[in-house]
């Protein structure tokens, strides 16, 4: 009788290869995320006009993609605690892991908060005070909270990176800078938070080309 493989995933699932699709999938769908919201809501105030028809729709389907980029990012997460195995550094872990999943966190309510806004825009009454209210939340979960924890999570990602060189060089120093952009200015500049799944997207594809070195597997 042959002994069962342990482990409850399939090493192709917990390979490299497997975190960079995953960073890239993420990457892509946060991108277009936050494309299709700043195109659809802008800066306008309920004092103005309201969403139409048009860009209700855009910004649906921007929150519709914001669930499975967030599996994609635990996933990518998942896969590269996996692939730091021996070399793993506990203080560094902790807030790459931390950091990372309040990220996730502020971006689900979020998207949560913004979805009930734009119900609340296909309504016959619509309530400025609340409006405001529920946008002023919105954008300073996403805007503010979670990108200062992205922010966290790219500086204990490229300090990860450089100790154990498994990417060039440049990707953690640039993610040194995109670090300090989002903290410093991602609330004032809207569009600078794109600079995040930016990073991840080219992260995810320096650790695809770059080849993987033999991992330490301890005995059990």
């Amino acid at each position: 009788m042959s002994t069962p493989v342990p482990g409850l995933v399939a090493r192709r699932w917990r390979s490299r290869r497997s975190a960079a699709v995953a960073g890239i999938v993420f990457a892509v769908l946060l991108i277009a995320a936050l494309v299709m919201m700043r195109l659809a809501v802008g800066d306008e105030t309920v004092g103005g006009s309201p969403l139409d028809a048009r860009r209700r729709a855009l910004v649906g389907l921007a929150l519709d993609l914001v669930p499975f980029a967030g599996i994609a990012f635990l996933w990518f997460i998942g896969v590269v605690r996996d692939q730091l195995g021996e070399v793993e550094d506990r203080l560094f872990s902790t807030v790459f892991l931390g950091s990372g999943l309040l990220f996730l966190a502020m971006v689900f309510q979020g998207a949560v908060t913004a979805s009930s806004l734009v119900a609340m825009t296909s309504g016959e009454d619509l309530d400025a005070g609340v409006w405001t209210f529920g946008r002023s939340t919105t954008e300073a979960l996403v805007s503010v909270y979670a990108m200062r924890m992205a922010a966290v999570f790219t500086l204990s990602v490229s300090t990860v990176a450089l100790r154990t060189a498994a990417v060039p060089r440049w990707v953690p120093f640039s993610g040194y800078a995109v670090a300090l952009v989002l903290l410093l200015v991602a609330g004032q500049h809207k569009w600078a938070q794109l600079l995040f799944p930016v990073w991840v997207l080219v992260l995810s594809v320096a650790i695809l080309l770059t080849p993987g070195r033999a991992r330490t597997t301890g005995t059990g």
